[in-house]
């Protein structure tokens, strides 16, 4: 009787037991880690828990506190580079969740630390131009002093394929133009190709044109 209640306690006491998600165990080794000082590695571990929550959990609100942490800490150990990738993807997902300010302080920040670069100036053109998309949701002339201050900050933006189409589609948007704004974008596009990002935030200004049916054909 002994051993049979012994083996029906270790049965109940394996069926109860729960194991820990893990993000939640490599949250707790993070935090080691960080203890020990250790904030590269613990950076690429918030990365990790941020994948998961992108990719198996789907909980973006999450996945963007981890990258955020994990910028911070490579930001303290100088490896900006790092850190500039992180925060791109925190750009991205704002702007998805409709928190363009974010956003656009992001982009802001990144592009203002690769243009002085020689290896990533080119790059600026990019982030300064998911900015400008962002501004423009929001408000047109916000969008049209944001690219003004783009220009002057960084001269090469002016001739840039993404600053002047945004000029196409600040003309097109003041004038009430959808087919105007369509067109500018196909143009664009049958050069450079825009990705699933760029053409979610363009629809997004496109439907602020009045009487227009919000697609980009």
């Amino acid at each position: 009787m002994p051993s049979a209640r012994l083996h029906v306690c270790i049965c109940s006491c394996r069926t109860n037991m729960t194991v820990p998600p893990v993000s939640l165990t490599q949250g707790m080794l993070t935090r080691s880690l960080t203890l020990m000082g250790r904030f590269t590695i613990a950076a690429k571990h918030h990365i990790s828990i941020a994948e998961i929550y992108e990719s198996e959990l789907v909980d973006i609100e999450k996945a963007i506190a981890h990258y955020e942490q994990a910028a911070d800490y490579y930001k303290g150990e100088e490896s900006n580079s790092s850190a500039n990738k992180c925060l791109l993807k925190v750009g991205a997902y704002c702007a998805q969740l409709e928190q363009y300010q974010k956003a656009i302080e992001i982009y802001e920040q990144v592009g203002a630390n690769t243009m002085d670069n020689p290896l990533l100036k080119y790059s600026a053109k990019e982030y300064f131009f998911k900015a400008s998309l962002c501004h423009f949701i929001v408000d047109e002339l916000n969008a049209k002093i944001a690219v003004e201050k783009y220009e002057e900050m960084f001269p090469a933006f002016s001739d840039s394929r993404e600053c002047k189409l945004l000029k196409k589609l600040l003309e097109a948007h003041e004038e009430q133009n959808s087919e105007a704004f369509t067109e500018a974008v196909k143009e664009f596009d049958s050069i450079s190709r825009l990705d699933q990002w760029h053409t979610t935030l363009l629809l997004r200004i496109k439907k602020t044109i009045q009487g227009d049916e919000g697609d980009l054909k």
